[in-house]
């Protein structure tokens, strides 16, 4: 059974805990990016209030569970994962030249571009400033983060580098690009609860494949779901020419069958194929395929908790896991 949270049959007493403390994220975070400067309050709150997950700050909280959770440096830190989430959202838009994000339209498109990378940096530097009160641990570990989030978008605006396959690539993208700050929220919860050097590293990883099977089931449901609650329409991938696991797949067993649906995947889709397109990825064995490596990574990820003290947070934990791969489903 769903609840407010997202997470299937969670416990009772830990979901009213973590509704709490996702109060406490969402009021720090909406106060800690007010400024002086009338347009950029406007410009850093527009996705804001748009909504979202709020996975990053999700997992941070539960992480903080293995430890004591009432230290408020995690609250801070779950703002942080966030902001840093948002700020890499206005900068992708402004180089995917994006109309809409979270069902509204861009800032880059509202605004300008200059607006939106100025609005981006304004939250790094926001965040910036928040690490530094709960210590240099927590900025090199921001630093460090930010540094595979450049790296990971570098890789995938230059393109593959000799000896890698495309999906080789493609997965070091989504590593370094969406994997790096999912495991760094983990990483944050479980370091200032206090949590034992084991359960650091084992949620950290955690993290870093969850980040993973999350990009993956996002993959997946360009092609297999009808409305997605984003805002992104699916196909919109298909349509810009971005690959995902499921076009690579089917690129690379170059199935002389799939000669046609290759010639149109290696390009930007005409509004009059996409439907058509979609209709052929639905009944492919590459779908089949990528579906039974997100199930891969779903159960690496909760092997990685083998060790960790049973309890409500291991088992939503795994739940967690279970609602993201069936996002796709």
């Amino acid at each position: 059974m769903m609840n407010q949270i997202g997470i299937p049959n969670l416990d009772k007493a830990l979901e009213t805990s973590l509704l709490a403390d996702m109060a406490r994220v969402e009021e720090l975070m909406r106060s800690h990016i007010k400024g002086d400067y009338p347009l950029v309050i406007e410009t850093s709150r527009h996705l804001v209030e748009a909504g979202g997950k709020r996975l990053r700050p999700l997992l941070t909280l539960l992480a903080a569970q293995f430890g004591d959770p009432s230290n408020y440096d995690i609250i801070k830190a779950a703002v942080c994962c966030e902001l840093t989430h948002l700020a890499t959202l206005y900068h992708d838009d402004v180089m995917d030249d994006a109309v809409l994000r979270r069902g509204v339209i861009s800032a880059n498109k509202k605004w300008d571009n200059a607006v939106a990378i100025l609005t981006g940096d304004y939250l790094f530097s926001k965040v910036s400033d928040m690490l530094a009160d709960i210590g240099p641990e927590a900025v090199k570990l921001q630093a460090k983060t930010f540094e595979r989030l450049v790296i990971g978008q570098i890789k995938e605006t230059q393109g593959k580098s000799e000896g890698l396959t495309q999906i080789e690539h493609y997965m070091k993208v989504v590593a370094d690009k969406t994997g790096s700050l999912i495991a760094t929220s983990a990483r944050f919860g479980a370091l200032l609860s206090g949590a034992s050097a084991q359960t650091v590293e084992a949620l950290t990883k955690f993290g870093e494949k969850i980040g993973v099977a999350f990009q993956v089931a996002d993959d997946l449901l360009d092609v297999t779901s009808d409305e997605t609650a984003s805002g992104k329409t699916p196909g919109t991938d298909l349509k810009e020419g971005v690959p995902t696991l499921v076009t690579l797949y089917l690129i690379a067993a170059n199935n002389p069958a799939d000669k046609d649906l290759i010639a149109k995947l290696n390009g930007p889709i005409s509004e009059n194929d996409l439907a058509g397109v979609i209709t052929q990825l639905r009944s492919h064995k590459a779908l089949t395929e990528v579906k039974d490596y997100l199930a891969n990574v779903a159960s690496e990820a909760n092997g990685l908790l083998a060790d960790l003290p049973e309890g409500s947070a291991k088992e939503a934990l795994k739940s967690l896991t279970f609602a993201l791969v069936n996002r796709s489903s």
